[in-house]
């Protein structure tokens, strides 16, 4: 395989990892909220002690499932502006359809 199309297929895995990982952070922030609103309303509803319980544990996993998503999002995109720095030194690259998905990617993950 080319060196060309070394860089293309791993812009290609980067940039899906880092997509993915954003979406899966997005979803757990989510899950937060609402696990949140169920926990209030529990709280609220004066439930048994055991429904306020396991929410608070529901509450808690997600947190720590952010914190886990958060810490692998940001490993992904510094790989992934790393190594787009690096393709774009090459010129044969300078329009590929890969880096430009890549930079697109990049810029949504950042934000």
């Amino acid at each position: 395989m080319s060196e060309v199309a070394t860089i293309r297929r791993q812009l290609k895995i980067k940039s899906g990892v880092a997509s993915r990982l954003y979406k899966e952070h997005q979803t757990y922030q989510k899950e937060e909220e609402l696990q949140q609103i169920k926990l209030d309303k529990f709280i609220a509803d004066d439930a048994e002690a055991w429904d306020i319980k396991n929410a608070r544990l529901m509450l808690e996993e997600c947190k720590k499932m952010i914190k886990d998503t958060s810490n692998r999002l940001g490993t992904a995109v510094q790989d992934l502006r790393e190594f787009l720095v690096a393709a774009r030194q090459n010129p044969d690259l300078s329009e590929a359809e890969e880096l430009l998905k890549a930079e697109e990617v990049l810029e949504l993950v950042s934000a």
